[in-house]
């Protein structure tokens, strides 16, 4: 009996120490690093939610894969709830409440809980309720789009997000937003139009009078939407953490005006580590805390065709945002019953290492100023249709002459307007790509950067017309089209405008270009570099980095980064391979060396997924250094690196890279 007595007593204290032991309470968006996002859009036709997704199966996820957060389906496009809402549109029936059986689980593990939930695009609210949609240019209502000026976020977004809230949830990823915004033919829209501007007949293209303003409206009207329903969230909970989709990235190249708590968007499932290389570069510069995600699987558009990729894949995906000193995350698709896939668990395991092992000498670093390529959110504005749409296909000058430069071994950062306004003179190199417009308070900026000292490459037919007497040159007519142009020995195809000059005395002129492909036939020079007060000014006179981005040729990137490199000598020479990206950081008093491998295929837009990642190597690296360091370590191996130092350089060699090391090198 004693025995017994003394058990129980022990078993009552036991369970005593176990309810005092604090639960681990989750990490902020703004500290978190590693994450998983799943949605499926449910549909009113989903009445099995709940059926197969168990508490031992997302206990198990986070066992294995421990993120810092993950983001699981709320409501997607469709407008329908995939958990018992009161508010709005949801199936006839639930299995369970997967929402609360999430909210549960991860509480236990401490691990930070989101929602997907879709905004601007919501298919039942406008079908309930035909006064909320968009009109279209035809008079018609958009049968998936919201109108901003209708009473959307009052009566049914900002109540289900209140409704969330009370889970406990920590916060939302608003889908469906910016980049869902459509130019709105409603009375109210055309009515503030109308207001602004004097004009009675709303635009309806780009070529019609007041077309500029209209979308600009739009954008207006978008921020107060967000501003609205972001404001409503924190009055009802401080520490409900919101994101809208997009917002202050490519897509809306402008600075943080809005209370968001974070930043974050989701890359092309296609060439994935190439525009996660782009998309993190723009988020990075906005001050805001971010992360950056890839979809888990390849995925066409048009066949509507996926298919998963392996780690390795996802790793050098990436490797781009951590070294751009973001958190990063991964999307999987939930099945319609709300159930995750655990086929898929040792993927997101083995990711999770990858990032994990990283973590330490990539988060929350900082870029060392080198090259800065303009992303003109004034040029964008004149040049796109939409409010706060991204396309590729349009942005070729951005994206060619980026992966030239990267390609290069180049540290470039993307940055717009307001990062460079008062903090040019910090970057020995800016490259304006193909530009047609840009504001001539920054024109005059850029002029001075130069006169005191700084380097800048102008490229394109039109760009180089903004800058006429500094580059040197006399224009010689109109521009007119070539076939062909190179630099050196080499030659390549090209289909381009160009603008024709001759140059003054003392600027020098490089490459040509060509009537044939035959280097024989040359019709004029293709470059010029000169002498602007204390610094360099560079012109190329033909589109070379929207060239690049539809037929990548290694003459043009050749050409790009030769201009470059006649400008201004990098802090870091690599040699070894063309493919090897560099990305130079700064973090704890440290100077971090990114080394990306981008071998592979993944450019290849017809390559869904891809097992191998060919190791580059042994790499020669050189890096200007004030001092000698007292020590270079490879990591995360954390492996000492042997070195020189002579002349203000460090020296040293790297045999072997995998997917992306980091060179610290302890001052």
């Amino acid at each position: 009996m004693k025995t017994l007595g003394w058990l129980v007593v022990v078993c009552l204290l036991a369970g005593e120490l176990v309810a005092q032991t604090p639960r681990k309470q989750p990490l902020r968006r703004a500290d978190s690093f590693f994450g998983l996002h799943f949605d499926f859009h449910a549909a009113l036709t989903d009445t099995l939610i709940g059926k197969t997704l168990t508490d031992s199966m997302i206990d198990s996820l986070l066992q294995l894969v421990k993120p810092d957060f993950i983001q699981v389906d709320s409501k997607g496009h469709v407008g329908v709830t995939s958990y018992p809402t009161k508010v709005g549109y949801a199936p006839s029936r639930f299995e369970k409440n997967t929402l609360q059986l999430f909210r549960d689980v991860t509480a236990r593990h401490g691990v930070a809980l989101y929602v997907h939930h879709s905004g601007v695009w919501d298919d039942q609210a406008v079908r309930h309720h035909p006064n909320w949609a968009r009109i279209r240019p035809d008079g018609t209502a958009d049968p998936q789009k919201t109108s901003l000026w209708s009473s959307y976020a009052d009566s049914l977004l900002i109540p289900q997000l209140k409704e969330i809230s009370d889970y406990g949830v920590d916060g939302v990823w608003i889908d469906g937003d910016c980049w869902a915004v459509e130019p709105d033919y409603g009375p109210a829209s055309i009515g503030a139009f109308r207001q602004a501007t004097g004009l009675v007949d709303a635009p309806k293209q780009k070529s019609d009078s007041g077309y500029v303003s209209f979308i600009d409206i739009q954008r207006q009207a978008f921020r107060r939407y967000v501003a609205r329903y972001t404001n409503a969230l924190h009055q009802y909970n401080p520490r409900f953490q919101v994101a809208s989709n997009w917002a202050f990235s490519s897509f809306m190249p402008e600075p943080v005006s809005l209370p968001v708590d974070f930043i974050s968007g989701d890359t092309d499932p296609l060439n994935g580590a190439n525009r996660s290389a782009f998309q993190a570069r723009c988020i990075a510069p906005q001050g805001k805390p971010w992360d950056l995600m890839s979809w888990s699987f390849g995925h066409g558009w048009t066949d509507q065709v996926g298919t998963p990729k392996p780690a390795v894949q996802l790793c050098q995906e990436a490797a781009q945002v951590l070294a751009m000193g973001g958190g990063f995350q991964a999307y999987w698709i939930q099945n319609n019953d709300a159930s995750l896939t655990p086929w898929a668990f040792t993927t997101m395991a083995e990711l999770a290492r990858f990032c994990r092992a990283r973590q330490p000498f990539c988060h929350k670093a900082t870029q060392v100023p080198q090259v800065a390529l303009l992303y003109s959110g004034v040029a964008h504005r004149a040049r796109t249709t939409g409010a706060y749409k991204f396309d590729a296909n349009q942005s070729g000058n951005l994206l060619g002459t980026l992966n030239a430069l990267l390609y290069s071994q180049l540290p470039t950062e993307v940055l717009m307007e307001h990062h460079l306004h008062g903090r040019m003179a910090e970057y020995p190199l800016i490259v304006v790509p193909e530009w047609s417009t840009l504001a001539d308070t920054f024109r005059t900026e850029l002029v001075q950067y130069v006169r005191g000292g700084g380097n800048l490459l102008v490229m394109g037919h039109e760009t180089v017309r903004l800058f006429e007497r500094e580059l040197g040159v006399t224009f010689t007519g109109a521009a007119r089209p070539v076939t062909y142009f190179g630099f050196d020995t080499d030659l390549t195809g090209i289909k381009s405008p160009y603008q024709p000059f001759q140059p003054l005395p003392g600027t020098a002129v490089f490459g040509s270009v060509y009537s044939q492909r035959d280097s024989r036939f040359r019709t004029g020079p293709l470059a010029t570099v000169a002498r602007l007060g204390k610094g360099q000014i560079a012109g190329l006179y033909l589109d070379a980095g929207d060239a690049q981005f539809r037929r990548e040729t290694h003459v043009g990137r050749r050409v790009i980064a030769g201009l470059a490199q006649q400008l201004f000598s990098p802090q870091v020479r690599v040699v070894g391979s063309q493919f090897v990206q560099v990305a130079l950081t700064r973090k704890d008093g440290k100077t971090m060396l990114n080394l990306i491998n981008m071998a592979g295929n993944h450019g290849n837009q017809a390559v869904f997924s891809t097992d191998e990642i060919p190791t580059l190597g042994p790499l020669t690296i050189t890096c200007r250094a004030t001092r000698k360091p007292r020590q270079l370590t490879l990591q995360p191996d954390n492996r000492p690196v042997a070195f020189t130092y002579k002349n203000n350089e460090i020296s040293f060699t790297i045999p072997r890279l995998a997917i992306h090391s980091i060179v610290v090198i302890n001052e």
